[in-house]
């Protein structure tokens, strides 16, 4: 009876994290293919590179607005419903965006996806890292990372393809009515697992959370943590939202951009798989170095390669570039009590994804005043700021017993 109820315990868990990952894949998907989307919008809208980042600004910015009301409302309503709602509305924003008719128009879309969108993140992290409490935590979640990843490389090329043979408005329409589908069978499978329902509230036996109901057991190593997540969001975000730009500067053409994200993404799905797994056996500290500085010096290489040579190394910097997150999410676990799982995964989320909003209107301008070549550069150093927040890291991971060397 008790192998029995292990292997019913084992396969809801593989099913939990299976509906954890299909979530993921459907949301990266709405947002990985806007990096295609932007450059055919700043040609047929004529808008600038900074207005470019202020509609990138507008899908982060409500991403990250929405990542704690989420967990609030997770909370009281359960995970399962508020993932459903939202996703439906993230691809309500997507069928709308076939019918704007300038900036404006995006601008309002892209917030109401971004808002859909915002509560992806933190609630499906945490049914996944509540149904690997006491497993392989950081190699579910890295496998979580891998589905979203997934859907990085899936999506974006299939809308550059619709683009190209039918309009990117027929595109977005098609890809936002697959969302809100999808929104619907996340709720129904959740709830024949079970999962994702109301939490119950907290007993005097439970373990208790500190810091203001935060559930923080230690604030240094969250506060790291979240800086270098910050760091590391303002670093990818702006590169995914110019990158496009470099390549077309380097004679590049729509479907070119389309598959060079796709090696990015398939390159960036391996990574955060294999660093998943890596942080388990050579320590957290030591991974996320390693990924932060070949992000920092691929991003400079990049810039001096011909266009050939740059489509080749793009696997590999999107290998390090989304690498360092699975790493960083699994370990969000190790400072916060199970009980506020989901509210701190939001302010993770706040302030990583909040960095990912702000950072490419500044470089949108920068890139406007300086170019895209200059622009880019910029970036690959300010990667490097990660590594002192490593070593702050350190002693909080050795004290919570996260291996971090």
């Amino acid at each position: 009876m008790g192998v029995e109820t292990a292997a019913v315990s084992l396969s809801r868990r593989r099913a939990t994290l299976g509906t954890g990952g299909a979530a993921h894949f459907v949301h990266d998907g709405l947002a990985d293919s806007l990096y295609v989307l932007l450059p055919l919008w700043a040609q047929g809208f004529g808008i600038s590179h900074a207005q470019v980042g202020v509609l990138k600004m507008a899908f982060s910015g409500g991403l990250s607005a929405f990542q704690l009301p989420a967990g609030f409302l997770a909370e009281r309503w359960g995970e399962r419903v508020v993932l459903a709602l939202g996703t439906a509305a993230a691809g309500l924003g997507f069928v709308l965006l076939g019918f704007a008719g300038g900036f404006a128009g995006l601008l309002l879309c892209l917030l109401l996806t971004g808002l859909g969108s915002g509560v992806q993140h933190p609630l499906a992290s945490s049914v996944v890292s509540k149904a690997y409490d006491t497993g392989p935590r950081r190699a579910a979640l890295g496998t979580y990372n891998f589905a979203g990843d997934l859907g990085k490389v899936a999506v974006p090329p299939l809308i550059a393809a619709l683009a190209v043979a039918v309009g990117w408005r027929t595109g977005a329409v098609s890809y936002g009515l697959a969302a809100m589908a999808a929104g619907l069978a996340l709720y129904l499978v959740l709830r024949r697992l079970g999962v994702g329902g109301p939490a119950a509230p907290p007993t005097e036996s439970a373990e208790t959370p500190r810091a203001g109901g935060w559930g923080l057991r230690d604030r240094r190593g969250f506060a790291a943590l979240s800086a270098i997540s910050v760091v590391d969001s303002a670093v990818r975000t702006p590169f995914l939202t110019f990158v496009p730009f470099l390549l077309i500067a380097k004679g590049a053409q729509v479907e070119a951009v389309g598959y060079a994200l796709a090696l990015i993404f398939a390159g960036g799905a391996a990574g955060k798989l294999i660093c998943g797994l890596a942080a388990e056996r050579v320590g957290i500290v030591r991974t996320v170095v390693l990924t932060e500085v070949a992000t920092g010096a691929g991003i400079l290489v990049l810039v001096y390669l011909p266009l050939g040579w740059a489509l080749a190394l793009l696997p590999l910097v999107g290998a390090a570039l989304n690498g360092t997150s699975s790493v960083l999410y699994g370990t969000v676990g190790d400072f916060v009590a199970a009980a506020r799982r989901s509210r701190a995964f939001g302010l993770f989320y706040t302030l990583g994804i909040g960095a990912g909003a702000l950072s490419p209107v500044a470089f949108g301008l920068l890139s406007d005043h300086s170019g895209i070549e200059k622009t880019l550069l910029v970036l690959g150093c300010v990667a490097f700021l990660t590594l002192p927040l490593c070593q702050v890291l350190r002693p909080s991971l050795a004290a919570a017993g996260a291996a971090p060397e």
